[in-house]
Parts: C-alpha cells; sequence; structure tokens
C-alpha cells in the first residue's frame, strides 16, 4: 500500500508544475546568490589577494597564500554540511536555508569592508580567512538544503530536470562575479587595488535581502513532513549515515571529485597561469569563463533532461571520457594565446568537463541517501569531494607547474582524479526510477 510519501513523490496538488516551477526557482535564486558570494573570492583571490593581504613575501608564495586562503573555504564546507545537515534533516529544509544565506552574506560584505596587510598588518590574512570559513560552512549547508527543497516537491518523472535548475545557479553565480569583476578591471589599477575589488564584494548586500524575501515564502517539502509525522526523525543523521550508507557516502565523493576539480582549475588556476605565465589579458579569461557559462545555462537544464530519459550514470560516464582525453588538449590550445580559440576552449571545457556531471548531482546525491539522512548524506558526500578536489586543486597545480616548469603534471592529475570518478560511477547504483523513501 503506498504511503503518503510515495503519493507525495507523484505531487498530486502538492506538485502541480506551476508550484515546482516557482519552488525551483526560489532554490536556484538562493544558489545565485551563494555561488556568487563563494567565486568572486576565488577571482579575487586570482587577481588581488596576493598583493594587498600577503604582500611581503617571494610573487609566487604569496599566490599560493592567496590561493590556500580560497583552498580554506572548501575545508570548511563539510563542516557546514554536516552542521546543516544535521539540523536539516531534524528540524527541516528551510529554517537551514535561510540560516546559510544570513551567514554567507554577511561574511561576504565583511570581506569587502577589510583592511588590506598595509593598514592593519597580520590581522588582515588572519580576518580573511576566517571570513573565508564563514563563507564555506555556509556554502556547505545550502547546496544540500536547496537541492532537498526543489527534489522533494519535483514530480518522480522530471526529478532530474528540476533538480537540474538548482545548479543554474552555478553558471549564474559564475557569471555575475566574472561580470562585475571584469567591470572594476577596467578602473586604473591604482584605483582596482585601492577599492575597486571591494564593490564585487559590497553588491551582496543587496542579493540576499531579495534572498531571503523569496525564500522565506517556500513551503517545507511534504518529504520531511512525512518523516516528521511518521517520527523517522534521528539522534544524529550523522552516525546514521556513516553507518547504514557507507558506500553511497564514499561514491557521492567520488563521483563529485573529478567535476569539481575541473571546473576549479578553469575558473582559478588557468587564470592565474593564463594572465602570470601566457601574459594573456585578465579581461580575456574572465570573458572566455563567462561565455562557458553562460552556455550552460542552456547545458545543464538539457542534461538534467537527459538524466530524466537515460538516466544519471551515463552522463557521468561521458564527462569523465571528455575529461580524460581534453585533459592535455586544454592547455595547448590556451598556450596558443589566441583568443578566438581560448574562449572556445574554456567554453567547451567548461560545458562537458563540468556540466555533463553537475547537471544531475543535486538529484543524484540526495537520491542516493533515504529521507532521514538526505540532507546530511548529500551534503557532507558534495562537500567533501568539494574540499578535496577543488580546494586542493588549484593550489597542487598552481605547484606542480612551478615545480616541473610547465603543465603536463597538471594534466596527468586531473586525469587521475577523473579516473577515481570513473570507478566511482561503476559502483554507483541508477536511482532515475527509485521512489524517494
Amino acid at each position: 500500500m503506498p504511503s503518503s510519501l510515495d503519493q507525495a513523490a507523484a505531487l498530486p496538488g502538492v506538485g502541480a508544475s506551476h508550484r515546482v516551477g516557482a519552488i525551483a526557482a526560489a532554490g536556484a535564486i538562493g544558489t545565485i546568490i551563494e555561488w556568487y558570494d563563494f567565486l568572486i573570492y576565488g577571482t579575487a583571490a586570482a587577481l588581488v589577494f596576493n598583493t594587498l593581504f600577503f604582500p611581503n613575501v617571494d610573487p609566487r608564495i604569496g599566490m599560493l597564500a592567496a590561493l590556500g586562503s580560497f583552498a580554506v573555504g572548501f575545508l570548511a564546507r563539510p563542516v557546514g554540511g554536516v552542521i546543516f545537515g544535521h539540523f536539516g534533516d531534524r528540524l527541516g529544509r528551510k529554517s537551514m536555508l535561510m540560516l546559510t544565506m544570513i551567514g554567507m552574506g554577511g561574511a561576504t560584505a565583511l570581506i569587502g569592508l577589510l583592511p588590506t596587510y598595509g593598514q592593519i598588518g597580520i590581522w588582515a590574512p588572519v580576518l580573511l580567512v576566517a571570513l573565508r570559513v564563514v563563507q564555506g560552512i555556509a556554502l556547505g549547508g545550502e547546496w544540500g538544503g536547496a537541492s532537498l527543497m526543489v527534489l522533494e516537491h519535483a514530480p518522480a518523472h522530471r526529478r532530474g530536470f528540476y533538480g537540474s535548475l538548482v545548479q543554474v545557479g552555478f553558471p549564474i553565480g559564475l557569471v555575475s562575479a566574472s561580470a562585475v569583476f571584469s567591470l572594476v578591471t577596467l578602473l586604473p589599477d591604482a584605483s582596482f587595488k585601492a577599492w575597486g575589488w571591494r564593490i564585487p564584494f559590497l553588491v551582496s548586500v543587496a542579493l540576499v535581502v531579495v534572498g531571503v524575501f523569496v525564500r522565506a515564502r517556500l513551503p517545507e517539502t511534504p518529504v520531511f513532513q512525512d518523516v516528521k509525522s511518521r517520527g523517522r526523525i534521528v539522534a544524529s543523521p550523522f552516525i546514521e549515515m556513516v553507518l547504514r550508507n557507507p558506500r553511497n557516502f564514499l561514491v557521492a565523493i567520488g563521483l563529485k571529485i573529478s567535476e569539481v576539480s575541473w571546473v576549479y582549475m578553469l575558473t582559478v588556476f588557468v587564470v592565474v597561469y593564463a594572465t602570470t605565465k601566457l601574459g594573456l589579458a585578465k579581461s580575456l579569461m574572465l570573458n572566455a569563463i563567462s561565455l562557458g557559462a553562460l552556455i550552460e545555462l542552456v547545458t545543464i537544464p538539457l542534461f538534467g533532461h537527459l538524466a530524466d530519459r537515460i538516466g544519471r550514470r551515463p552522463l557521468y560516464f561521458l564527462g569523465v571520457a571528455f575529461t580524460i582525453l581534453f585533459a592535455f588538449p586544454l592547455f595547448w590550445l590556451l598556450d596558443m594565446q589566441t583568443p578566438g580559440v581560448i574562449l572556445v576552449t574554456i567554453a567547451v571545457a567548461l560545458n562537458l568537463g563540468h556540466g555533463l556531471m553537475f547537471a544531475p548531482e543535486s538529484t543524484y546525491f540526495p537520491e542516493l541517501f533515504g529521507a532521514h539522512v538526505r540532507y546530511t548524506g548529500a551534503s557532507f558526500g558534495f562537500q567533501a569531494a568539494a574540499a578535496i578536489g577543488g580546494g586542493f586543486a588549484p593550489v597542487i597545480a598552481a605547484a606542480l607547474a612551478a615545480y616541473l616548469g610547465g603543465t603536463a603534471g597538471v594534466s596527468i592529475m586531473l586525469i587521475l582524479l577523473a579516473l577515481i570518478t570513473l570507478v566511482a560511477t561503476l559502483f554507483a547504483r541508477e536511482t532515475k526510477d527509485d521512489p524517494l523513501t
């Protein structure tokens, strides 16, 4: 006999397409703001933080330090996944989404107000890193909550598509971050370093006000309401998830690790490499990233639709194959230093090395876990992989390129990470037709 949760999954009444669309839009708006806040730090780390917050060291060490402060945010993301996942599985999805947005917005605005090393000395990088940790914790809880809010309202046969709309928040946030930085980099260099770099961070205040207003109107998910009504809330979702779903947890990490490494290589390390080693204009690289992200506004929902038609796993096989085949040509094409080639290269690399695997994640990861530990399981698996692959990949790549004097080691690293995702995909189960119970 079908439970109320099975009925909720089919969304009679609750799942009217217009209402699901509105919930997906609200989820996407929040993730746009969260990703914008998180990603502008990466751009600033690549362009300006090394001189403003780590100036009294060798330029190469200063760049590594700036990228290291970027990586700290990734290390904090699993912590946020556990904290907000715990309360999201116990108290509900909606309340956690409000807290994560306020935390992210506050930390981002404060970064924009920070004095530099020249003004307060060592406290400048200390406070910068501390605020980056707050950003990471907030994002660690944001993604899982937004994904579940949409997934647990969506019709069973369209979960992949509606879930992918949450993922669209990343390219829009990326475009927004790159576009704002493209504008402020048009300022004279002295003005950019003095105050221009602060503008993207301060813009976050207005965005968060809009996001909080939109999210305050979201209903709690029928899936969580059913879990609560049946008394299935557990005391420690994290322990329950680790003990009962260790395989799915490890699979989730493996599925994420190639995609997240790839995208942050493109958006952080490649920007550093192209602007310092190749002498290319900052605006060219930011425009290339923006172009690729704009195309993802179309390809991510398309890949989400395909995930409903052919399943989640085939998209990972395709993404891994592309990453392995393109790891060396990526840098060969960049080394040509031809603007048109660079624009196309970054756009293709972003959509096929990232978008193919990123699109189904907000659906696939939660589907791997039971409803009573879903927030914790999906968030921690996603964020643990992000910490390993996204946080450290640009730093390791910079070190490899400096030590070896080229990018061959970086390409090999990307291939090895892709092979980890390949193994995880082989061990993963297909969830396209699974119920959310």
